[in-house]
């Protein structure tokens, strides 16, 4: 786990605090939210960029655990996202959409340091990284407009415009720069794919930056949200830990096998999802809110569950 891996989580919350300050002075308030969809632009560019599509290959080696963990992500957490939702969220729907959003979207980075803690199958787990990211972009506006009948309407248009300037635009160009650097691969490997892997983490902290400046007198005063938003994501962690261990043990999963699909089904907060809520729904921050106080619960669940995940194998051999 790198230091930027490490310090990712204090950066965003750094991100937060500091556009919350600058967003005190009208001019910035006024102009913040203008730079908000480039730096998500060049976030996603580089997460796209770091992720070559030959990759795909190796994740349908293994049918049993790409199966039941594509299973498990992407039809049965959004349906319990969305009846945590109900219980928990009816009463605020921009919260109750950051919800789901934040839950329907596998984590696409950390959740493999966790998995080596752990000492799961680090290989496995990245193998499926490109199919969950590719799956979350493309069924993300599904589950949006699936349940947004019951939540509040979202206009298809906005919600198209949204993918089409944050995720399919800088997925092609993406994948254009690979293409045209296909016979300098040494410049690729070793220099703009480094630079990008290093830099991501920049782009979207300025993105929520500029965001919260933007809307930060409105978030000032809905700060109780974090109250209301950590017991369903709690919940949500517990009962997908239990299904993952459940599944593993049914499909007789070796430990390292086992603790891959515990880490891919618990770990969220994909930034596609943020991305989309900032660019889709810019009036609404609680969405982006919601999407932001994720990963400050989850960090220390993902760390909690390594080391419940390394206590059942020492007791498993003993």
């Amino acid at each position: 786990m790198g230091t930027l891996d490490k310090l990712q989580t204090f950066i965003i919350l750094f991100a937060v605090g500091l556009g919350l300050l600058l967003g005190q002075a009208d001019i910035i308030e006024n102009y913040a939210e203008t730079f908000v969809i480039p730096f998500l632009f060049l976030m996603l560019y580089g997460l796209f960029l770091t992720i070559p599509l030959r990759q795909l290959k190796k994740a349908f080696l293994n049918t049993k655990f790409l199966g039941s963990s594509t299973i498990i992500n992407f039809i049965w957490t959004p349906v319990l996202a969305w009846g945590l939702g109900a219980v928990f969220l009816s009463d605020y729907p921009a919260l109750w959409i950051g919800f789901i959003m934040l839950m329907v979207t596998p984590c696409t980075d950390w959740y493999l340091a966790f998995t080596g803690i752990a000492k799961g199958n680090v290989s496995l787990s990245t193998s499926v990284l490109p199919i969950n990211l590719i799956l979350q972009v493309v069924l993300l506006p599904v589950y949006l407009l699936l349940f947004s009948g019951t939540i509040e309407t979202i206009p298809i248009s906005t919600l198209i415009e949204s993918i089409l300037i944050v995720l399919v635009i800088p997925f092609g160009l993406a994948h254009l720069t690979r293409f045209l650097l296909r016979r300098r691969e040494s410049v690729l490997n070793n220099k703009i794919i480094p630079f990008f892997t290093n830099a991501q983490i920049f782009f979207l902290s300025l993105a929520i930056m500029a965001m919260f400046a933007s809307q930060g007198s409105y978030l000032l005063e809905n700060l109780e949200v974090i109250y209301i938003l950590i017991i369903p994501i709690l919940i949500f962690f517990v009962i997908n830990y239990v299904v993952g261990r459940l599944v593993g043990r049914f499909l007789k999963f070796s430990y390292e096998d086992s603790v891959s699909l515990s880490m891919t089904v618990i770990a969220r907060n994909s930034p596609v999802s943020l991305a989309i809520a900032v660019t889709a729904f810019p009036d609404q921050p609680l969405i982006a809110l919601a999407l932001v106080i994720g990963p400050l619960i989850e960090l220390p669940v993902l760390a909690i569950v390594s080391q419940i995940l390394l206590f059942t194998r020492k007791k498993s051999e003993n």
